[in-house]
């Protein structure tokens, strides 16, 4: 099986109706480049604000709103995505997620950032595996790249595309920028699968931002090799043409299946993993 898969680098705007508009009309773009799946950053539907006093004014209503015009938008395309949002719970809990849509417009569920670096969302206590365009996926969202735990869990329980959508550490922070191009490629070649990144660029006009990111979207092989790599400030979107064969999860695989000290303990996490929405 071969699955054409996309992530879009885009900045977007704090108003949720603003940022719909972009995340849909790159939809069309991706559309048009024959893409099955398209992945876009964390929180793109708000523009990850920076300001503790947004969520205080934020309308959950106006975010579901623009959550269901991506989803006609993705019916009328055929073409799953992945969504950089937020969404609240009962209780007014509020969640730094993405939602999952694959490519009859249906929502297959959302996946909640588990390790959190900004102080606004309550961490998400699920691992989700959903099939998106007919693979079992995984996802994490920014700082949860750095817990290896999260990709390869779901991948002993079958994953085999990560998709990674993050807003992280801006081009002032060079000490990060190493490490934020080296996890990635590790979490993809470490469990043989595939993960698409998503991450949102640097703006030339503030790069000195705090909310500001570093661009440097990627569609990692599983043996590591970088198959598409998008720059630090440009808006676009990468591609790939993934062999899904190339995704065996092998090494995630002989994680549980070498007898090791961990070997019992690995099992047991990765019946944590949620499949419910296979």
């Amino acid at each position: 099986m071969e699955l054409r898969v996309a992530a879009c680098q885009i900045l977007t705007y704090p108003e949720p109706a603003r940022s719909a508009d972009k995340v849909t009309a790159w939809m069309e773009k991706a559309a048009r480049d024959d893409v099955a799946v398209v992945a876009f950053p964390e929180a793109c539907l708000c523009g990850y604000p920076s300001d503790p006093d947004y969520w205080k004014q934020a309308d959950p209503a106006e975010f579901d709103s623009c959550e269901q015009r991506v989803m006609a938008a993705a019916a009328d395309l055929d073409l799953a995505v992945i969504l950089g949002t937020v969404h609240w719970e009962e209780g007014g809990i509020l969640f730094n997620s993405l939602l999952v849509i694959d490519r009859d417009g249906a929502a297959k569920g959302r996946y909640a950032k588990t390790h959190l670096a900004e102080n606004w969302p309550s961490p998400g206590r699920r691992l989700p595996l959903y099939e998106v365009a007919g693979v079992p996926s995984s996802f994490i969202i920014c700082h949860d790249v750095r817990y290896p735990e999260l990709v390869r869990l779901p991948a002993i329980a079958g994953a085999r595309i990560c998709y990674f959508c993050s807003n992280e550490s801006g081009l002032l922070q060079e000490h990060k920028l190493s490490a934020y191009r080296a996890m990635p490629i590790a979490r993809a070649t470490e469990n043989s699968i595939y993960l698409v990144m998503a991450n949102a660029p640097a703006n030339p006009k503030d790069v000195g931002a705090s909310s500001q990111s570093h661009g440097n979207s990627k569609i990692v092989h599983p043996d590591g090799n970088v198959m598409a790599e998008a720059g630090h400030f440009e808006e676009g979107l990468i591609a790939a043409n993934l062999d899904m064969d190339a995704a065996t999860g092998a090494m995630a695989w002989r994680s549980v299946e070498d007898t090791t000290v961990l070997q019992q303990w690995l099992r047991d996490g990765s019946e944590l993993v949620d499949r419910s929405g296979e």
